[in-house]
């Protein structure tokens, strides 16, 4: 092993351009991979963090399966069950701290940017949980407005005993008086501020509730509790369930499809790595002929050539995986800086560092070293069928196309014949199977279709390069070398289909949303919470605060949204309750099935919902369908009456039905959004000035112009939208490397023919054209390869999109075909700049000699 290393350390070191450009190749690969999953789990670590409740430490957590809340008699069939010594109730709420809430400083973010409020009957809290009170007293049966919090809590707030709490509720800003501290808070999590249960219940406007069912048992026998866990679970039915409170899940598997998405960039990242390393090994091999038959004639083993090649990528592999792993961490670390900004003002969080777990540094390094041993093992293997009589034979010249037009060229057309009419079926599962096969095919027939096209690239650029000669010697060369020209090809035909794919994506996007946002937040005024489309986490207000809006003069109409959780089909579900009147006035919903006025009528006069595309999709339910929600009271049946959404919440599974069976089933009249539109005469600024007369008892809604929160929203999109135009670009870069490589090693195996060049009088500007040429035309190979595969990706992905319910438009990317066009030029001229000085710069007679 030790000569396997020593021969393929001193192979490299002598090789170290094209060394470096294949190291760099998995380097880029598991950088993606690798940062993007420290980027995405520490993100979503943080979201249960910060917008999920915590249970506290007893036996058993009983909570309504959708987190909504119940009634208290649920504790005594609890309480019944052999084996419960004690059980309680306690209402607990997460509160959404406004920005800037604690320090009043918007120079520096607060730590604490939400708080969770715990109403608890003291006296059998206790007998729940051991306290340790610090300073002053407990909660107790009588207090009013009384909180009890942690030390930590009170750093940050700058109180002590005896001071006063301010805190954000749903009937507006309450001050609870500090009577006692619990030591520091440790483990992670929201702080807790406990209060009294009817305080708590009078403070978020939901008299005589609970949602959080505590139970302590009366054995430590791990069969016995499961019994009693199993009994307590059938005496209060499937509605519920044992667990903690949560919130946001909806918003969650979003993420983790976001976190697969680019998962699957940076393994194409990797794949086009492999191509680069196979193509350099396939190179190496025929460089390395006469050294490979001189070692075989010397008695070299088969084994022992295989080993020597594998050696060589496996050093190549964990110095590319070693660098992947440190950069991908600074990608990941880069990347949470850069999108803080945007948690902070849409999901109230703060994100942390970037989170690094064992299974996810082994499952890149096994990524990063497997590829480049896999894309070496091929090349390996047939340097061990060369014989030393083989390694005497000349080059092969000039490959025809009927030649290479065999069985794998005709497999390529069937298959891309294939693919085309899967097009046409409308199915995303045959779409997708065709998307596969499509690029399948490309890369089948592109060997036989090299020489075809490299000459009608090279007729092109003899008009460039006018009677030089040099765009056919470069026409040749490729000509000679279809498979390495296929490989290169390949890997810019990976990359740019993405960057046209993306193109298709961003645009279909841009136009559908851009349509559903102005129109869904097309309102004069929107009052909002700290967090958009995360409903359940934020405190919104009692039912006199959309009464006073509606006081002030020159407003025309006042529309609120209310937000309960539910479950269908076992799918998490938020339920936005609306006023079907106002909403109508408003025409904020975008349809695409069912008629909206029809929609809105049985809204107010039975239980019928309108869902979105996600819900639908999810739930396989469709307008005219009956469906079964979940709720406090049991399950009632709503009928499914038109299938719309709007622009806070296409990305989650929700259903829209009216604030008065939102009440009467969910319990919940708490407002959690205004729409809030003003007579064309009303005063503007006196409007709002009253506007923030109102909301100064209500911090945890700020006031925004719709016009101007729409036209936010649209930067927003933008600087989105070119951060993954310049993703997709990045994900290309692994193409230039593949095109710098390739011509690298073009100029060192034909070092003695440039050297016959110069001798017969090529002067070195034509030895750089001939390389610029080489490059042009195979970025023009895989350009075109990737424009064609990028087109029907892209119509397969807004397809997906489609089946995942979100309302797309195709739209062609034009666009994106211009900058994938651009990109293949610039990177061709990009990657011949090092190759071309190196081969004008080859000495006359040192390269006669060369062998």
């Amino acid at each position: 092993m030790n000569l396997y290393l020593t021969l393929a350390l001193r192979y490299l070191s002598g090789r170290k351009l094209r060394t470096a450009l294949t190291t760099l190749a998995i380097v880029f690969g598991v950088m993606v991979i690798f940062g993007m999953n420290t980027f995405m789990p520490t993100f979503v670590k943080t979201f249960q963090t910060q917008a999920m409740a915590a249970a506290g430490q007893v036996d058993l957590t009983i909570t309504q399966k959708t987190g909504e809340a119940f009634e208290p008699a649920v504790l005594d069939k609890i309480r019944a069950v052999d084996g419960v010594k004690v059980a309680t109730g306690a209402l607990e709420r997460l509160i959404n701290l406004p920005a800037n809430y604690v320090d009043n400083d918007p120079q520096t973010p607060d730590r604490i940017t939400a708080v969770i409020l715990k109403g608890i009957v003291p006296q059998e809290s206790r007998q729940m949980i051991a306290y340790n009170i610090v300073e002053g007293r407990f909660l107790e049966e009588g207090d009013t407005s009384a909180a009890v919090i942690t030390r930590s809590l009170a750093r940050e707030f700058g109180v002590k005993l005896g001071d006063t709490l301010s805190l954000p509720t749903a009937i507006g800003l309450s001050d609870l008086t500090i009577v006692g501290i619990l030591p520091e808070q440790i483990l992670p999590g929201n702080e807790v501020v406990l209060v009294p249960l009817a305080e708590a219940q009078r403070l978020t406007n939901m008299p005589n509730k609970i949602n959080v069912g505590d139970a302590n048992l009366d054995s430590m026998d791990e069969a016995r509790r499961n019994e009693i866990q199993q009994n307590v679970l059938k005496a209060i039915g499937d509605a519920y369930k044992i667990g903690a409170l949560e919130a946001g899940s909806e918003i969650l598997t979003n993420i983790r499809n976001a976190q697969s998405i680019f998962n699957l960039m940076g393994f194409l990242a990797l794949v086009m790595g492999g191509f680069i390393i196979f193509n350099t090994f396939r190179t190496i091999i025929a460089e390395r002929r006469r050294d490979i038959g001189m070692l075989r004639a010397l008695g070299a083993s088969r084994s022992a050539i295989r080993w020597i090649i594998l050696t060589e990528g496996l050093v190549q592999g964990v110095i590319g995986t070693a660098l992947g792993l440190i950069f991908g961490y600074l990608f990941g670390a880069f990347t949470l800086n850069l999108t803080t900004p945007m948690w902070q003002q849409y999901l109230n969080l703060n994100v942390s560092s970037p989170e690094i777990s064992p299974s996810l540094v082994l499952t890149s390094i096994i990524l990063g070293v497997g590829i480049t041993i896999l894309s070496g093992l091929i090349p390996a293997n047939s340097a061990t069928r060369i014989t030393p009589l083989e390694a005497l034979r000349p080059s092969l010249g000039s490959v025809s196309f009927k030649r290479i037009a065999g069985i794998s060229f005709w497999t390529g057309v069937v298959l891309f014949a294939i693919a085309v009419g899967l097009l046409f079926t409308g199915s995303m599962q045959f779409i997708s199977f065709g998307a596969m096969l499509f690029v399948g095919a490309i890369i089948l027939m592109a060997p036989a279709l090299v020489n075809p096209i490299s000459v009608m690239f090279a007729t092109l650029l003899t008009l460039l390069f006018a009677r030089d000669g040099t765009a056919h010697l470069a026409e040749g060369n490729l000509s000679r070398q279809p498979g390495r020209a296929t490989v290169t090809a390949s890997t810019t035909m990976i990359a740019l289909a993405v960057v046209v794919m993306m193109a298709a994506v961003l645009s279909s996007v841009a136009l559908t949303f851009t349509r559903i946002m102005e129109k869904s937040l097309g309102s004069d005024y929107l009052i909002m919470p700290p967090t958009l489309a995360v409903w359940g986490s934020n405190t919104g207000a009692a039912p006199n605060l959309a009464e006073e809006l509606r006081q002030v003069p020159g407003v025309a109409v006042v529309s609120t949204l209310r937000f309960a959780a539910t479950q269908i089909k076992d799918i998490s579900v938020g339920i936005l309750g609306i006023e079907p009147g106002t909403y109508r006035q408003l025409d904020l919903l975008s349809f695409a099935e069912g008629d909206a006025d029809a929609a809105y009528r049985a809204m107010e006069n039975e239980r019928a919902m309108i869902i979105n595309g996600v819900l639908g999709a999810a739930a396989g339910i469709q307008p005219g369908d009956e469906v079964e929600l979940l709720t406090p009271k049991g399950k009632q049946t709503y009928r499914v009456v038109a299938l719309a959404t709007d622009y806070l919440n296409a990305k989650t599974t929700t259903a829209y039905i009216s604030q008065h069976f939102i009440e009467e089933d969910f319990g919940r009249n708490e407002d959690i959004f205004f729409h809030i539109n003003i007579t064309p005469d009303a005063d503007r600024q006196a409007v709002e000035n009253a506007f923030t007369g109102i909301l100064k008892n209500y911090p945890q809604f700020k006031l925004v112009d719709g016009k101007k929160y729409v036209e936010e929203n649209a930067r927003l999109f933008d600087a989105v939208f070119l951060g993954m135009y310049v993703m997709a670009a990045f994900l290309a870069i692994p193409s230039l490397i593949a095109m710098v490589n390739t011509l690298a090693i073009g100029v060192i195996e034909r070092t003695r023919e440039i050297g016959m060049l110069r001798a017969v009088g090529a002067i070195r500007r034509q030895v750089r054209r001939m390389i610029l040429s080489e490059a042009l035309i195979l970025s023009a190979i895989g350009t075109a390869f990737g424009i064609l595969a990028g087109l029907y990706m892209g119509y397969m992905a807004v397809k997906a999109f489609e089946a995942m319910g979100f309302p797309m438009e195709y739209l062609f990317p034009g666009s994106g075909i211009l900058i994938a066009i651009a990109v293949g030029i610039l990177f061709g001229a990009l990657a011949a700049i090092v190759p071309a000085r190196q081969a004008a710069r080859l000495d006359v007679v040192e390269a006669l000699r060369y062998e």
